[in-house]
Protein backbone atom coordinates (compact mmCIF):
# COMPACT_ATOMS: atom_id res chain seq x y z
CA UNK A 1 0.00 0.00 0.00
CA UNK A 2 1.09 3.58 -0.58
CA UNK A 3 3.51 5.29 1.79
CA UNK A 4 4.06 9.01 2.24
CA UNK A 5 5.63 10.98 -0.56
CA UNK A 6 9.09 12.28 0.32
CA UNK A 7 9.02 15.18 -2.09
CA UNK A 8 9.42 18.67 -0.69
CA UNK A 9 6.44 20.97 -0.28
CA UNK A 10 7.58 22.96 -3.28
CA UNK A 11 6.48 20.07 -5.49
CA UNK A 12 2.81 20.18 -4.53
CA UNK A 13 1.71 21.27 -8.02
CA UNK A 14 3.11 18.04 -9.41
CA UNK A 15 1.09 15.97 -6.96
CA UNK A 16 -2.22 16.26 -8.78
CA UNK A 17 -3.74 18.61 -6.20
CA UNK A 18 -4.84 21.20 -8.78
CA UNK A 19 -8.53 21.83 -8.19
CA UNK A 20 -11.30 23.96 -9.61
CA UNK A 21 -10.08 27.30 -8.28
CA UNK A 22 -11.55 29.34 -5.46
CA UNK A 23 -12.66 32.46 -7.30
CA UNK A 24 -10.97 34.86 -4.88
CA UNK A 25 -7.40 35.09 -3.68
CA UNK A 26 -6.64 34.32 -0.06
CA UNK A 27 -5.16 37.73 0.64
CA UNK A 28 -6.39 41.23 -0.40
CA UNK A 29 -8.07 41.47 2.99
CA UNK A 30 -8.86 44.73 4.68
CA UNK A 31 -7.93 48.38 4.84
CA UNK A 32 -4.31 49.03 5.95
CA UNK A 33 -5.43 52.22 7.74
CA UNK A 34 -8.27 50.60 9.70
CA UNK A 35 -7.35 50.51 13.43
CA UNK A 36 -7.15 47.19 15.27
CA UNK A 37 -9.03 46.49 18.47
CA UNK A 38 -7.07 46.73 21.70
CA UNK A 39 -7.93 43.09 22.50
CA UNK A 40 -5.74 41.09 20.14
CA UNK A 41 -7.15 37.67 19.19
CA UNK A 42 -4.35 36.87 16.76
CA UNK A 43 -1.27 36.30 18.89
CA UNK A 44 0.44 32.97 19.29
CA UNK A 45 0.29 33.43 23.06
CA UNK A 46 -3.49 33.85 22.96
CA UNK A 47 -3.91 30.52 21.14
CA UNK A 48 -1.41 28.71 23.37
CA UNK A 49 -3.63 29.19 26.41
CA UNK A 50 -6.78 27.41 27.52
CA UNK A 51 -10.35 28.02 26.46
CA UNK A 52 -11.10 29.54 29.87
CA UNK A 53 -8.21 32.00 29.45
CA UNK A 54 -9.39 33.01 25.98
CA UNK A 55 -12.93 33.37 27.27
CA UNK A 56 -11.87 36.34 29.41
CA UNK A 57 -11.19 38.30 26.21
CA UNK A 58 -14.20 36.94 24.34
CA UNK A 59 -16.56 37.92 27.16
CA UNK A 60 -15.46 41.56 26.97
CA UNK A 61 -15.86 41.64 23.19
CA UNK A 62 -19.30 40.01 23.21
CA UNK A 63 -20.50 42.50 25.79
CA UNK A 64 -18.91 45.71 24.49
CA UNK A 65 -17.96 45.34 20.79
CA UNK A 66 -18.98 42.01 19.26
CA UNK A 67 -17.57 42.72 15.77
CA UNK A 68 -13.98 44.00 15.82
CA UNK A 69 -11.15 44.45 13.34
CA UNK A 70 -8.16 42.25 14.18
CA UNK A 71 -4.59 41.94 12.85
CA UNK A 72 -3.59 38.88 10.81
CA UNK A 73 -2.79 35.75 12.79
CA UNK A 74 0.71 36.21 14.20
CA UNK A 75 2.22 32.82 13.39
CA UNK A 76 1.23 32.46 9.73
CA UNK A 77 2.49 29.48 7.76
CA UNK A 78 2.38 31.62 4.65
CA UNK A 79 2.66 35.37 5.42
CA UNK A 80 1.04 37.58 2.80
CA UNK A 81 1.99 41.23 2.32
CA UNK A 82 -1.46 42.65 1.67
CA UNK A 83 -3.27 40.67 4.36
CA UNK A 84 -4.29 43.44 6.76
CA UNK A 85 -6.53 41.46 9.07
CA UNK A 86 -10.06 40.17 9.59
CA UNK A 87 -13.37 40.90 11.29
CA UNK A 88 -13.80 38.89 14.51
CA UNK A 89 -17.35 37.56 15.00
CA UNK A 90 -17.76 36.64 18.67
CA UNK A 91 -21.49 36.47 19.44
CA UNK A 92 -23.88 33.61 18.83
CA UNK A 93 -26.38 35.71 16.85
CA UNK A 94 -23.80 37.25 14.53
CA UNK A 95 -22.14 33.90 13.88
CA UNK A 96 -25.47 32.33 12.96
CA UNK A 97 -26.30 35.25 10.69
CA UNK A 98 -23.01 34.98 8.79
CA UNK A 99 -23.44 31.23 8.26
CA UNK A 100 -26.93 31.85 6.85
CA UNK A 101 -25.75 34.45 4.33
CA UNK A 102 -23.61 32.33 1.98
CA UNK A 103 -24.30 34.70 -0.89
CA UNK A 104 -22.50 37.47 1.05
CA UNK A 105 -19.90 35.48 2.99
CA UNK A 106 -18.06 32.85 0.98
CA UNK A 107 -16.28 29.66 2.03
CA UNK A 108 -14.52 29.03 -1.28
CA UNK A 109 -11.48 31.26 -0.60
CA UNK A 110 -10.65 29.18 2.50
CA UNK A 111 -12.08 28.41 5.94
CA UNK A 112 -9.02 28.65 8.23
CA UNK A 113 -7.39 31.71 9.82
CA UNK A 114 -3.98 30.80 8.45
CA UNK A 115 -2.95 31.58 4.89
CA UNK A 116 -2.21 28.27 3.17
CA UNK A 117 -1.40 27.46 -0.46
CA UNK A 118 -4.55 27.18 -2.55
CA UNK A 119 -3.51 23.69 -3.69
CA UNK A 120 -3.39 22.53 -0.07
CA UNK A 121 -6.84 23.94 0.62
CA UNK A 122 -8.35 22.35 -2.48
CA UNK A 123 -6.80 19.00 -1.57
CA UNK A 124 -8.16 19.01 1.96
CA UNK A 125 -11.38 20.96 2.36
CA UNK A 126 -13.82 19.65 -0.26
CA UNK A 127 -17.41 20.85 0.16
CA UNK A 128 -16.69 22.71 3.39
CA UNK A 129 -14.78 25.26 1.29
CA UNK A 130 -17.17 25.36 -1.67
CA UNK A 131 -19.97 27.75 -2.52
CA UNK A 132 -23.15 27.19 -4.54
CA UNK A 133 -23.93 25.89 -7.07
CA UNK A 134 -21.12 23.30 -6.93
CA UNK A 135 -21.46 22.94 -3.16
CA UNK A 136 -25.19 22.30 -3.42
CA UNK A 137 -24.77 19.45 -5.90
CA UNK A 138 -21.90 17.71 -4.13
CA UNK A 139 -23.38 18.07 -0.65
CA UNK A 140 -26.68 16.57 -1.78
CA UNK A 141 -24.80 13.62 -3.20
CA UNK A 142 -22.55 13.09 -0.19
CA UNK A 143 -25.26 13.64 2.42
CA UNK A 144 -26.89 10.36 1.38
CA UNK A 145 -24.22 8.55 3.40
CA UNK A 146 -25.09 10.43 6.60
CA UNK A 147 -28.87 10.28 6.89
CA UNK A 148 -30.39 9.25 10.23
CA UNK A 149 -31.50 6.01 8.54
CA UNK A 150 -27.92 5.25 7.49
CA UNK A 151 -26.65 6.07 10.98
CA UNK A 152 -29.16 3.70 12.56
CA UNK A 153 -27.97 1.04 10.14
CA UNK A 154 -24.42 1.20 11.50
CA UNK A 155 -25.38 1.77 15.15
CA UNK A 156 -24.64 -1.86 16.10
CA UNK A 157 -21.16 -1.54 14.60
CA UNK A 158 -20.56 1.67 16.54
CA UNK A 159 -21.58 -0.06 19.78
CA UNK A 160 -19.31 -3.02 18.98
CA UNK A 161 -16.38 -0.69 18.38
CA UNK A 162 -17.11 1.13 21.65
CA UNK A 163 -16.90 -2.21 23.46
CA UNK A 164 -13.64 -2.98 21.65
CA UNK A 165 -11.91 0.27 22.59
CA UNK A 166 -13.03 0.10 26.22
CA UNK A 167 -11.70 -3.48 26.34
CA UNK A 168 -8.41 -2.10 25.06
CA UNK A 169 -8.34 0.74 27.60
CA UNK A 170 -9.01 -1.64 30.49
CA UNK A 171 -6.25 -4.02 29.40
CA UNK A 172 -3.79 -1.15 29.09
CA UNK A 173 -4.70 0.11 32.55
CA UNK A 174 -4.26 -3.35 34.10
CA UNK A 175 -0.69 -3.52 32.84
CA UNK A 176 0.23 0.08 33.71
CA UNK A 177 2.27 0.27 36.95
CA UNK A 178 0.05 2.96 38.48
CA UNK A 179 -3.14 2.31 36.53
CA UNK A 180 -2.89 5.58 34.55
CA UNK A 181 -2.97 5.50 30.74
CA UNK A 182 -3.36 8.06 27.96
CA UNK A 183 -7.07 8.30 27.24
CA UNK A 184 -6.56 9.86 23.81
CA UNK A 185 -4.18 7.24 22.45
CA UNK A 186 -5.81 4.22 24.08
CA UNK A 187 -9.50 5.07 23.71
CA UNK A 188 -10.67 8.48 22.51
CA UNK A 189 -8.83 8.45 19.20
CA UNK A 190 -9.53 4.77 18.50
CA UNK A 191 -13.32 4.82 18.43
CA UNK A 192 -13.79 7.34 15.59
CA UNK A 193 -10.84 5.81 13.75
CA UNK A 194 -12.48 2.37 13.67
CA UNK A 195 -15.97 3.68 12.89
CA UNK A 196 -14.88 6.04 10.15
CA UNK A 197 -12.61 3.49 8.49
CA UNK A 198 -15.37 0.87 8.64
CA UNK A 199 -17.74 3.27 6.88
CA UNK A 200 -15.25 4.32 4.25
CA UNK A 201 -13.78 0.87 3.67
CA UNK A 202 -10.18 1.82 4.47
CA UNK A 203 -8.01 -1.33 4.41
CA UNK A 204 -6.91 -2.65 7.81
CA UNK A 205 -3.19 -2.33 7.08
CA UNK A 206 -3.23 1.48 6.75
CA UNK A 207 -5.72 2.59 9.37
CA UNK A 208 -3.10 3.66 11.91
CA UNK A 209 -1.20 5.49 9.19
CA UNK A 210 -4.37 7.28 8.13
CA UNK A 211 -4.99 8.27 11.76
CA UNK A 212 -1.46 9.67 12.02
CA UNK A 213 -1.88 11.79 8.89
CA UNK A 214 -5.16 13.07 10.31
CA UNK A 215 -3.20 14.29 13.35
CA UNK A 216 -0.86 16.22 11.07
CA UNK A 217 -3.82 17.95 9.43
CA UNK A 218 -5.39 18.79 12.81
CA UNK A 219 -2.20 20.04 14.48
CA UNK A 220 -0.06 21.77 11.87
CA UNK A 221 0.84 24.41 14.48
CA UNK A 222 2.25 21.80 16.88
CA UNK A 223 6.04 21.63 16.53
CA UNK A 224 6.12 18.15 18.05
CA UNK A 225 3.95 16.79 15.25
CA UNK A 226 4.98 18.81 12.19
CA UNK A 227 8.40 20.26 13.05
CA UNK A 228 9.34 23.78 14.05
CA UNK A 229 10.19 25.44 10.73
CA UNK A 230 7.79 26.52 7.99
CA UNK A 231 9.51 24.20 5.53
CA UNK A 232 9.06 21.23 7.87
CA UNK A 233 5.40 22.10 8.40
CA UNK A 234 4.69 22.51 4.68
CA UNK A 235 6.44 19.21 3.97
CA UNK A 236 4.48 17.41 6.70
CA UNK A 237 1.16 18.74 5.38
CA UNK A 238 2.14 17.95 1.80
CA UNK A 239 3.16 14.40 2.67
CA UNK A 240 -0.06 13.84 4.60
CA UNK A 241 -2.19 15.07 1.70
CA UNK A 242 -0.20 13.04 -0.81
CA UNK A 243 -0.65 9.86 1.22
CA UNK A 244 -4.38 10.42 1.66
CA UNK A 245 -5.03 11.20 -2.01
CA UNK A 246 -2.98 8.23 -3.20
CA UNK A 247 -4.74 5.91 -0.74
CA UNK A 248 -8.09 7.26 -1.92
CA UNK A 249 -7.25 6.77 -5.59
CA UNK A 250 -5.99 3.21 -5.10
CA UNK A 251 -9.05 2.26 -3.04
CA UNK A 252 -11.48 3.87 -5.50
CA UNK A 253 -9.80 2.10 -8.40
CA UNK A 254 -10.30 -1.18 -6.53
CA UNK A 255 -13.96 -0.38 -5.75
CA UNK A 256 -14.71 0.45 -9.38
CA UNK A 257 -13.49 -3.01 -10.30
CA UNK A 258 -14.92 -4.78 -7.24
CA UNK A 259 -17.78 -2.81 -5.62
CA UNK A 260 -18.69 -3.35 -1.96
CA UNK A 261 -21.16 -1.64 0.34
CA UNK A 262 -18.79 1.00 1.73
CA UNK A 263 -18.62 4.75 1.23
CA UNK A 264 -15.66 4.56 -1.16
CA UNK A 265 -17.83 2.44 -3.46
CA UNK A 266 -20.69 4.92 -3.23
CA UNK A 267 -18.36 7.80 -4.14
CA UNK A 268 -16.78 5.83 -6.98
CA UNK A 269 -20.20 5.16 -8.49
CA UNK A 270 -21.75 8.57 -7.80
CA UNK A 271 -22.65 11.05 -10.51
CA UNK A 272 -23.40 14.79 -10.47
CA UNK A 273 -25.27 16.07 -13.53
CA UNK A 274 -24.33 12.87 -15.33
CA UNK A 275 -20.63 13.20 -14.50
CA UNK A 276 -18.63 10.94 -12.23
CA UNK A 277 -16.73 12.51 -9.35
CA UNK A 278 -13.07 12.99 -10.20
CA UNK A 279 -10.32 11.25 -8.26
CA UNK A 280 -9.37 14.66 -6.86
CA UNK A 281 -12.92 15.37 -5.64
CA UNK A 282 -13.15 11.99 -3.94
CA UNK A 283 -9.69 12.38 -2.43
CA UNK A 284 -10.47 15.84 -1.08
CA UNK A 285 -13.72 14.59 0.44
CA UNK A 286 -11.84 11.66 1.98
CA UNK A 287 -9.37 14.07 3.62
CA UNK A 288 -12.20 16.25 4.90
CA UNK A 289 -14.07 13.28 6.36
CA UNK A 290 -10.92 11.81 7.88
CA UNK A 291 -10.15 15.03 9.72
CA UNK A 292 -13.61 16.43 10.51
CA UNK A 293 -15.24 13.02 10.89
CA UNK A 294 -12.75 11.99 13.53
CA UNK A 295 -12.12 15.30 15.26
CA UNK A 296 -15.56 16.19 16.61
CA UNK A 297 -15.84 12.82 18.32
CA UNK A 298 -12.24 12.54 19.47
CA UNK A 299 -12.11 15.98 21.09
CA UNK A 300 -15.62 15.76 22.55
CA UNK A 301 -14.74 12.47 24.23
CA UNK A 302 -11.54 13.82 25.75
CA UNK A 303 -12.91 17.19 26.87
CA UNK A 304 -16.09 15.43 27.94
CA UNK A 305 -14.35 12.95 30.22
CA UNK A 306 -12.37 15.78 31.79
CA UNK A 307 -15.60 17.73 32.35
CA UNK A 308 -17.23 14.74 34.05
CA UNK A 309 -14.18 14.48 36.30
CA UNK A 310 -14.21 18.14 37.32
CA UNK A 311 -18.00 18.30 37.71
CA UNK A 312 -18.82 15.27 39.91
CA UNK A 313 -22.35 16.48 40.63
CA UNK A 314 -23.16 16.46 36.91
CA UNK A 315 -21.60 13.04 36.54
CA UNK A 316 -23.69 11.70 39.44
CA UNK A 317 -26.85 13.06 37.80
CA UNK A 318 -25.97 11.38 34.51
CA UNK A 319 -25.15 7.98 35.98
CA UNK A 320 -28.49 7.83 37.82
CA UNK A 321 -30.10 7.15 34.43
CA UNK A 322 -27.29 6.68 31.91
CA UNK A 323 -29.41 5.61 28.95
CA UNK A 324 -32.21 8.08 29.54
CA UNK A 325 -30.04 11.12 30.20
CA UNK A 326 -27.33 10.60 27.63
CA UNK A 327 -29.05 12.43 24.79
CA UNK A 328 -29.04 15.85 26.46
CA UNK A 329 -25.61 15.10 27.96
CA UNK A 330 -24.08 14.54 24.52
CA UNK A 331 -25.29 17.94 23.35
CA UNK A 332 -23.84 19.66 26.39
CA UNK A 333 -20.50 17.85 26.20
CA UNK A 334 -20.14 18.82 22.54
CA UNK A 335 -20.95 22.43 23.42
CA UNK A 336 -18.48 22.36 26.28
CA UNK A 337 -15.73 20.91 24.10
CA UNK A 338 -16.37 23.05 20.98
CA UNK A 339 -14.04 20.82 18.90
CA UNK A 340 -13.72 23.33 16.06
CA UNK A 341 -12.97 26.78 17.45
CA UNK A 342 -12.96 28.95 14.33
CA UNK A 343 -14.08 29.09 10.72
CA UNK A 344 -13.35 31.79 8.18
CA UNK A 345 -15.50 33.45 5.55
CA UNK A 346 -14.67 36.04 2.87
CA UNK A 347 -16.99 38.86 1.82
CA UNK A 348 -18.24 38.36 -1.74
CA UNK A 349 -19.30 42.02 -2.06
CA UNK A 350 -19.55 45.22 -0.07
CA UNK A 351 -22.24 44.54 2.54
CA UNK A 352 -23.30 45.24 6.11
CA UNK A 353 -23.38 43.16 9.28
CA UNK A 354 -25.32 44.73 12.15
CA UNK A 355 -24.31 48.23 11.07
CA UNK A 356 -20.67 47.37 10.37
CA UNK A 357 -19.57 48.01 6.80
CA UNK A 358 -17.81 44.95 5.36
CA UNK A 359 -15.81 45.45 2.15
CA UNK A 360 -15.53 42.96 -0.68
CA UNK A 361 -12.58 40.66 -0.01
CA UNK A 362 -12.58 41.25 3.75
CA UNK A 363 -12.07 38.14 5.87
CA UNK A 364 -14.39 37.29 8.75
CA UNK A 365 -13.42 34.76 11.43
CA UNK A 366 -16.25 33.07 13.32
CA UNK A 367 -15.27 32.25 16.90
CA UNK A 368 -17.34 29.21 17.80
CA UNK A 369 -15.72 28.82 21.22
CA UNK A 370 -16.93 32.34 22.06
CA UNK A 371 -20.45 31.85 20.65
CA UNK A 372 -20.88 28.66 22.70
CA UNK A 373 -20.31 30.74 25.87
CA UNK A 374 -22.63 33.58 24.86
CA UNK A 375 -25.09 34.00 27.72
CA UNK A 376 -27.45 36.12 25.62
CA UNK A 377 -28.15 32.94 23.62
CA UNK A 378 -27.39 30.16 26.12
CA UNK A 379 -28.53 30.62 29.71
CA UNK A 380 -25.76 30.12 32.30
CA UNK A 381 -23.41 29.32 29.44
CA UNK A 382 -20.36 29.14 31.71
CA UNK A 383 -21.88 26.25 33.66
CA UNK A 384 -21.84 22.59 32.62
CA UNK A 385 -25.47 21.46 32.66
CA UNK A 386 -26.00 17.98 31.23
CA UNK A 387 -29.78 18.44 31.47
CA UNK A 388 -29.72 21.62 29.35
CA UNK A 389 -32.71 21.68 27.04
CA UNK A 390 -32.99 23.31 24.62
CA UNK A 391 -29.30 23.59 23.86
CA UNK A 392 -28.69 25.97 20.92
CA UNK A 393 -24.95 25.29 20.70
CA UNK A 394 -23.21 25.78 17.37
CA UNK A 395 -20.54 23.04 17.61
CA UNK A 396 -21.95 21.44 14.45
CA UNK A 397 -22.29 24.82 12.74
CA UNK A 398 -24.72 27.68 13.02
CA UNK A 399 -27.18 26.28 10.53
CA UNK A 400 -26.98 27.26 6.90
CA UNK A 401 -25.54 25.29 4.00
CA UNK A 402 -22.37 24.12 5.77
CA UNK A 403 -24.00 22.47 8.80
CA UNK A 404 -21.91 19.43 9.74
CA UNK A 405 -22.83 16.41 7.60
CA UNK A 406 -21.57 13.94 10.19
CA UNK A 407 -23.31 15.41 13.22
CA UNK A 408 -25.48 12.31 13.79
CA UNK A 409 -22.46 10.03 13.44
CA UNK A 410 -20.62 12.07 16.09
CA UNK A 411 -23.62 11.96 18.42
CA UNK A 412 -23.99 8.19 18.03
CA UNK A 413 -20.32 7.62 18.81
CA UNK A 414 -20.18 9.89 21.86
CA UNK A 415 -23.31 8.29 23.26
CA UNK A 416 -22.03 4.74 22.68
CA UNK A 417 -18.61 5.36 24.19
CA UNK A 418 -19.78 7.11 27.37
CA UNK A 419 -22.48 4.51 28.04
CA UNK A 420 -19.92 1.74 27.64
CA UNK A 421 -17.22 3.55 29.59
CA UNK A 422 -19.33 4.71 32.54
CA UNK A 423 -21.03 1.30 32.80
CA UNK A 424 -17.80 -0.69 32.93
CA UNK A 425 -15.51 1.93 34.51
CA UNK A 426 -17.87 3.97 36.72
CA UNK A 427 -14.97 5.45 38.71
CA UNK A 428 -12.85 6.56 35.76
CA UNK A 429 -11.15 9.93 36.19
CA UNK A 430 -9.14 12.11 33.83
CA UNK A 431 -6.11 14.22 34.63
CA UNK A 432 -5.13 17.57 33.15
CA UNK A 433 -5.23 17.49 29.34
CA UNK A 434 -2.24 18.54 27.23
CA UNK A 435 -3.52 20.71 24.40
CA UNK A 436 -1.99 21.24 20.97
CA UNK A 437 -1.49 24.92 20.15
CA UNK A 438 -3.62 26.16 17.30
CA UNK A 439 -6.60 28.32 16.38
CA UNK A 440 -8.71 25.81 14.45
CA UNK A 441 -9.20 22.50 16.26
CA UNK A 442 -9.51 22.25 20.06
CA UNK A 443 -7.07 19.35 20.15
CA UNK A 444 -6.33 17.30 23.25
CA UNK A 445 -2.98 15.76 22.39
CA UNK A 446 -2.68 13.66 25.54
CA UNK A 447 -4.72 13.20 28.70
CA UNK A 448 -4.01 10.73 31.51
CA UNK A 449 -6.93 8.73 32.81
CA UNK A 450 -7.38 6.09 35.49
CA UNK A 451 -10.23 3.69 34.69
CA UNK A 452 -10.47 2.15 38.17
CA UNK A 453 -10.25 3.55 41.71
CA UNK A 454 -7.53 2.25 44.02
Amino acid sequence: MTTTNDQGAGSYRASGFEGQGTGLTQHSSGNPDRPYDEIDLSTEVFWSGTMDEREESFAVLRRERPITWQPPFEDQLMPVEDDYGYWAITTHRHLVEVTKRPQDFLSGPGIVMDNLPTEFLEAAQSIIAMDPPRHTKLRRLMSAAFTPKQMRRIEDQIKANATKVVDHLIEKAKTAPDGWVDFVAECGALLPMHNFNDMMGVPDGVRQKTSHEMSVMMSWGDDEITGSTREEKFTAIFNALTFMHQLSKETVDERRANPTGDLFTALAQAEVDGEKLTDHEIGSFFVLLTVAGNDTTRQSLAHGLRALTTHPEQRAWLTEDLEGRMQTSVEELVRWATPIMTFRRTAARDCELDGIQIAEGDKLVLFYSSANRDETAIEHAHELDLSRQPNPHISFGGGGIHHCLGNQLARFQIRALFIELLTRCPDIVAGEPELSPGNFFHVVKRMPCKPFAN
